[in-house]
């Protein structure tokens, strides 16, 4: 079939800032001029969100609409509700040989029947709540497999007959072979029977597999079955004998398709059969809550020593007999878990060549795909995504052919000049005509401009034949999903070049393009652009942090070091006690500089939430200071270093101001600012007076008083004779305030002269000595 069905009619969003000169410096400079009547400040130059692309378009809306991988929006192929069964879901359908339609539904296990006027009825209702497949005989006899507690029935003229009992519990899938012959595929051991005759099943093939999920007879009369949990797709030769074609990396092979040159189609996925169970499940006891019925544990080990082309995979052997089941399900309250598939592949279609050769045509992260169809030009398949329907063409460019806009459509049928398709959430069948319908709307997905925005225009580009029409619409709101707090539509819009805005100042905005053909012809929308101003908005400093640390000694003091220390001087000792020296005469003191000062940074973190470049000025005061004093301005960078001998001893506060003046018009420029915790300076080490010695029967005590100027003390230690820092004990058991007294018992010394050294440090670490020679 060569139709519009055969079309192969790209969406992300990128923004830009408008070049000068381009269409939208008109609405820039309009809006610019009315900056000081909004009530804000607006940036200083406008942002353009483009849609042009397949991706871009995809996430949008559509109503009668078609999408190629081009990007070009579209008419799509005429669709019309042909009809409802007012049940939730339709899970299959069939055509019989005199044309009329036949749907199984779920979930009270009805079955209707639609003739070629289109008149509908009830054909038949199961004992069963689930009806997941349908085959028509080659006699014209419907074939009905129903679940749980599964079974075949044959329908002739409305009236229904046992044909066939498994004892399984689900019937999944149903193939009429080419000499009458009826495959069965089953759930939960993976069985596939033949069917000869009323009663006359054979076990055909044991997959080891849980499920059964599609069944096909290709054009040899080869049976092909796809399988679930491990998603293995067979080619079946006769009883027992079969090759796995593709081993799926998805759970599921739902759909499969023989070609008559042997290629084969398949449609893979995760989760369909746990979503089944579920529903068939809650109808089997009646409800529609959460009850489930379970099933005794299996466990399933497949083993594949050859999976080379050619190789056999021998069913498992036969399990022992067991007790039968009881004829009444066993209930609890959990839901069956379907298979979570997030940031994985969720669903993907595959090509199975003559020579067994597997490609990937297409995959998706978000769409299952429950169905496929081949037609002349295209296959197509459908998915869970508000029921779309895609073609795929022979050069793997995907085309969105139509929306259902149901929850999914689960079954695609060739029909007299169209396809038909059915869907669930809301149990339908839709026909999809050969030409384009008569019109159509898209609805681009909600924009965020990030803050408050001033809208100018909305351009497109498209092509419009004779007789079709392209119009626009706008509105706009302050919620992410519109609601009843946005605005109405807008009149339509018209001008292609650049047509103003309408909608109010908001956050968000979305556009709407309305679609009309006219003969046969259908307008193409190629790409459309929309310029706003957004609002300017402030910086964000978010912290100060002031770090006192030890810098690198100078490199002057690094080389009157080195220079001090590499003098070379000789001494030569006589007998006679005299001493003759070359250069320099006497011996130098080494004088030993100062290892480190100390340096103070200042570092902070500051963004714009539009991304412009920041500009920042440091200020800094004492605290018994009233005014702010400039450190450094004008700058780029988020942080300062100074020598930390400029400030005196006190407590400081710094303060950041970030500004976005560089990237805005003065009136519109935005600042903040943060000021820092109060940051103690002290450069002054403490002072150590030392009081009185007292040697009492060679048992020595010292008194002594530390003192500080700036920060309270924080640690005192002693040495005696350098051997090591030993804590000392505050008079009043806490180190804690700027002055404090200390009384040292050191015991009993060896006789001689001993060294006594003791140091304290303040808050700031600056540490203060002084010694006592004790004899």
């Amino acid at each position: 079939m060569s139709s519009s069905l055969d079309r192969h009619p790209e969406a992300g969003f990128r923004e830009r800032a408008a070049c000068p000169g381009s269409r939208f410096a008109t609405a820039l400079r309009v809006c610019g001029a009315a900056a000081a009547l909004a009530g804000f400040a607006l940036a200083s130059s406008t942002t353009a969100w483009e849609m042009n692309s397949y991706t871009d378009f995809i996430r949008g809306r559509f109503q009668g609409i078609s999408l190629s991988r081009d990007g070009r929006l579209s008419l799509a192929p005429r669709m019309e509700a042909l009809f409802s069964t007012d049940e939730p879901i339709v899970w299959g359908v069939a055509r019989g040989a005199d044309g009329s339609l036949y749907a199984a539904t779920g979930h009270r296990g009805r079955i209707y029947q639609v003739d070629t006027a289109r008149h509908s009825k009830l054909l038949w209702t199961a004992d069963e709540p689930e009806v997941f497949a349908l085959a028509v005989a080659r006699d014209g006899a419907l074939f009905a497999g129903t679940s749980p507690n599964g079974k075949v029935y044959r329908i002739e003229n409305g009236k229904a007959t046992e044909y066939f009992a498994p004892g399984t519990r689900y019937i999944w899938s149903l193939a009429v072979a080419a000499d009458g012959a009826l495959y069965v595929g089953t759930g939960e051991q993976g069985k596939i029977f033949r069917v000869d005759g009323p009663g006359k099943g054979t076990l055909w093939y044991e997959t080891g597999q849980s499920h059964v999920t599609g069944l096909a007879v290709d054009p040899q009369g080869r049976l092909l079955a796809g399988t679930e949990p491990n998603g293995i797709l067979y080619r079946i030769t006769g009883k027992d004998k079969a090759f796995v074609l593709y081993d799926s990396s998805l759970p599921e092979i739902r759909a499969i398709v023989p070609m008559p040159d042997g290629t084969v189609y398949a449609a893979a996925l995760g989760g369909s059969v746990a979503r089944r169970i579920q529903s068939a499940s809650q109808a089997a006891q009646g409800g529609t809550g959460g009850a489930v019925v379970t099933s005794p544990p299996t466990t399933i080990t497949v083993e594949a020593q050859n999976t080379q082309p050619g190789a056999e995979i021998k069913p498992p052997e036969p399990a022992k007999p067991q007790a039968p089941a009881a004829t009444s399900p066993q209930v609890s309250t959990q839901f069956t878990p379907v298979v979570d598939m997030t940031g994985v592949e969720k669903s993907a279609v595959y090509r199975v060549n003559p020579d067994n050769t597997v490609e990937t045509l297409w995959s998706s992260k978000e769409e299952n795909v429950y169905d496929l169809l081949a037609l002349e030009k295209q296959l197509l398949f459908a998915t869970d995504q508000n029921g779309r329907i895609y073609g795929l063409a022979p050069d793997r460019r995907v085309t969105l052919v139509a929306q259902t806009d149901e929850a999914e459509t689960t079954r695609l049928l060739p029909a007299d000049n169209g396809v038909l398709a059915a869907t669930g959430n809301m149990g339908r069948i839709y026909r999809l005509g050969e030409t384009a319908g008569p019109g159509g709307f898209y609805e681009a997905p909600v924009h965020d401009a990030g803050t408050v925005a001033r809208w100018g225009s909305l351009s497109w580009r498209a092509d419009v034949p004779a007789g079709c029409s392209l119009r626009f619409r706008t509105r706009s709101g302050n919620s992410a999903k519109p609601d009843r707090t946005w605005s109405e539509w807008s009149e339509p819009l018209a001008d292609p070049a650049g047509s103003r805005i309408a909608s109010p100042n908001a956050r968000y905005i979305e556009w709407k393009a309305e679609l009309a053909g006219g003969a046969s012809a259908t307008p193409v929308l190629n790409g459309v652009t929309l310029a706003y101003l957004p609002q300017n908005s402030p910086p964000v400093v978010k912290s100060v942090n002031v770090v006192i640390q030890a810098a690198a000694v100078s490199q002057a003091a690094k080389a009157a070091s080195t220079q001090a220390s590499a003098a070379p001087y000789t001494v030569t000792v006589t007998d006679s006690g005299d001493a003759t020296a070359s250069t320099p005469a006497g011996t130098p003191t080494q004088s030993l500089p100062r290892a480190s000062a100390q340096q103070l940074t200042i570092a902070w973190q500051a963004e714009d939430p539009d991304g412009d470049r920041l500009v920042y000025d440091l200020y800094f005061r004492g605290d018994d200071e009233s005014r702010w004093k400039l450190l450094k301005g004008s700058m780029h960078d988020n942080s300062l270093t100074v020598d930390a001998d400029i400030f005196a001893d006190g407590k400081y506060f710094f303060r950041v101001l970030a500004s976005d003046k560089e990237a805005n018009p003065p009136p519109s420029a935005r600042d903040a600012q943060l000021v820092s915790a109060p940051v103690m300076i002290d450069n002054t080490p403490p002072v150590i007076t030392i009081g009185r010695v007292q040697n009492a029967g060679g048992k020595w005590s010292v008194e002594f008083e530390a003192a500080d100027a700036a920060s309270p003390l924080r640690r005192c230690e002693y040495s005696l004779d350098a051997v090591g820092w030993i804590p000392a004990e505050a008079a009043d058991g806490v180190i804690d305030s700027m002055r404090e007294r200390f009384v040292l018992d050191l015991g009993t010394l060896a006789p001689g002269e001993h060294l006594l050294v003791i140091r304290a440090a303040d808050s700031a670490n600056n540490t203060g000595t002084a010694k006592r020679i004790l004899r």
